[in-house]
This record gives C-alpha cells, structure tokens and sequence, in this order.
C-alpha cells in the first residue's frame, strides 16, 4: 500500500473542533482516488497532513509503508500539486526544474537529464511552447499546467493534486484527465481533491467524501457518486446524468 492514512485527527488548536476527525483511507499503486466534499470541508486540510506540511492531533500516515520520512525521501516518493499560486519571475522550464530538486546532491545543479525531463513534462501537459515565459506572466490554467509538469518531473509513485483543473479551460481539464488516467495505468498512485464530481466518473476512479470534516462514503465512483447521496453531500438538489447506462455528469438542479 504506498499510502494508508489511520484514523487521522486535526485541530487548529487545543479545544478548537476537529477540522478532521478520524480519518481513514488506502491508495495502492495504480489507484486513482478523488476526495469530494462542501467547501471548507478539510480536503485541503488533510492533502497538507500528508504531505508533512501540518501535524496531526493524532492518527498515522504511512507513505510507502513508513510513517515518517525526511523531506528528501518523502519528496522521492511523493509530489503535491497545489492550487496554482505565487507570483515568482522564474521561466516555466525554471519552474519545472525545481522539481529535480530532491534527485540531486546537495548545491548541486540541474543537468542534461534533468532538463530533458523538465522539457518532457512541459511537452506532457501541453505547454512546452511556453517554456521561456515567466511564472508570473503566465494564466492561471498555464500556472497550474506548470506546477503538474514540476510535479512529473520529480518522478514520483505518489501524486497529490488540490483541484487541478480548476483553472483550466475544458480541453486542458480533458488532457490533465488522460494524464491522470494513464500515470495510475504506468503505476502511479493518484489522490486529488475536486469539485466536479463529473471528472471521478470519467476516470472511473475510487471517490471519498467528506463532509463536515469526516469520511461520509467511499468505493467505487460508480457507487458512491447517485443523486440522492450527492444532493446530501452539497445540500442540493442533483441529478446524476447516464448514456448508453454510463453515468457521465452530475448536474445541480435550480
């Protein structure tokens, strides 16, 4: 299991309540899971608990079977996608070079291979032609195609994407979902949060729902994602939308 989270409980401060409260959840290699739920439900929250990047009240969280790794060994394993930020001069390419960080020796700087790979990444998410333009004068579609490309670049077994496509155009949402599809079928393990319950559908991938800062369903997307438990999820109204007996899109209901 190259990710197993146990019974994981967050807190901002002692005698706050729990923005997460018992969490428990398996990624295996070639898994691809998508974490749903409300806004200010945690799923930002528990991506940053398993990245190292906050705490736990308590729970584990085991990363190739381990539960505590340094920074370098956690970054060969693992990668994370933020939502697309920062206002850095840096060229995409540069951008995308940090990613080789945790493969070379200390001051070391990027080589051959490194750049071929940066460039490879850049030409996986469609922006090679933008190699030379500054972070800062980029889209936010073309920010968050940047930051997927550092995160291939880095090689990783473990992915971990906060909202990809929430910035991007439908055809870039369409090739950042093939991309996905095909890591998880290279072996790649895939944990992502969205809002678009849609795109756990047509990657027919295993889903998770939060809300209120604890696991609501799990399983199969299939499964899990029907009108009644999606419209219980969002308070909403929602209809799950089928062709040829395939469900395709869930559509809010005004």
């Amino acid at each position: 299991m190259i990710l197993s989270v146990e019974q994981l409980v967050y807190r901002r401060a002692t005698g706050q309540p729990a923005i997460l409260d018992g969490i428990d959840l398996a990624l295996d290699t070639g898994d691809v899971l998508c974490l749903l739920g409300p806004n200010g439900t945690g799923k930002t929250t528990l991506l940053r608990c398993l990245i190292g990047a906050l705490q736990p009240e308590r729970g584990c969280v085991r990363i190739d079977g381990v539960a505590q790794h340094d920074a370098r060994k956690r970054a060969l394993i693992l990668a994370y996608v933020p939502q697309a930020a920062g206002d850095s001069g840096l060229s995409l390419l540069d951008i995308v070079l940090m990613g080789r960080t945790p493969h070379l020796r200390p001051l070391a700087t990027p080589g051959t291979r490194d750049r071929q790979l940066a460039h490879e990444a850049l030409q996986r998410v469609g922006i090679s032609r933008l190699a030379d333009r500054p972070f800062n004068r980029a889209s936010g579609g073309e920010r968050q195609l940047a930051l997927i490309a550092r995160a291939l670049a880095q090689q990783p077994r473990l992915l971990l994407l906060d909202e990809p496509t929430a910035s991007l155009d439908l055809g870039n949402q369409a090739r950042v979902l093939r991309m996905i599809r095909d890591l998880a079928a290279d072996g790649l393990a895939v944990l992502l949060t969205t809002h678009q319950p849609e795109h756990a559908l047509l990657l027919r991938s295993l889903v998770v729902t939060l809300a209120g800062g604890r696991v609501g369903a799990c399983g199969p997307a299939t499964e899990v994602l029907q009108g009644p438990s999606l419209s219980a999820l969002y308070q909403t109204p929602v209809e799950v939308i089928s062709h040829h007996g395939v469900p395709l899109a869930c559509v809010p209901l005004l």
